[in-house]
């Protein structure tokens, strides 16, 4: 019998500067917050809380994604572990409109490609992790 797993739930990156990284995703993708380590929270908050980390959860239209800090190895997909992280957008008209949002926001990004099936527009966050947007033909 196989699990029946029908989507990802969450995703977690490790990343380098917590600070850096965040203001990266704040700036670039906007999501709201779902959950942090609020300012001045008391012990017990805090502990409840440990498993962020320091880091912050985000709430996308379907599931979450999270950045931990964890020291500062930059990423590399050519070792065991995770090669890149792709977000859909609905259009190619969407995913033009996100490589000028890379512009004004100083993100170094490739040009849009037709790779047959969709389009895909690829960028690296500060810590070199792998980002792509994809859009369907």
């Amino acid at each position: 019998m196989a699990i029946s797993a029908e989507s990802i739930a969450h995703i977690r990156l490790t990343v380098g500067d917590i600070g850096r990284s965040r203001a990266f995703y704040d700036k670039v993708f906007g999501w709201p917050v779902a959950l942090e380590v609020p300012e001045g929270a008391d012990a017990e908050t805090r502990e409840r809380l440990g498993f962020l980390h320091g880091g912050v959860i985000y709430r996308l239209a379907q599931g979450l994604i999270g950045l931990r800090p964890a020291g500062s190895d930059l990423f590399d997909e050519n070792r065991v572990g995770l090669d890149h992280l792709a977000f859909s957008m609905g259009s190619l008209g969407e995913l033009e409109a996100a490589a000028a949002h890379l512009d004004a926001c100083g993100v170094t990004h490739e040009e849009i490609k037709d790779i047959g099936f969709s389009y895909i527009l690829e960028f690296r966050d500060p810590d070199n992790i792998a980002l792509e947007l994809t859009a369907p033909k």
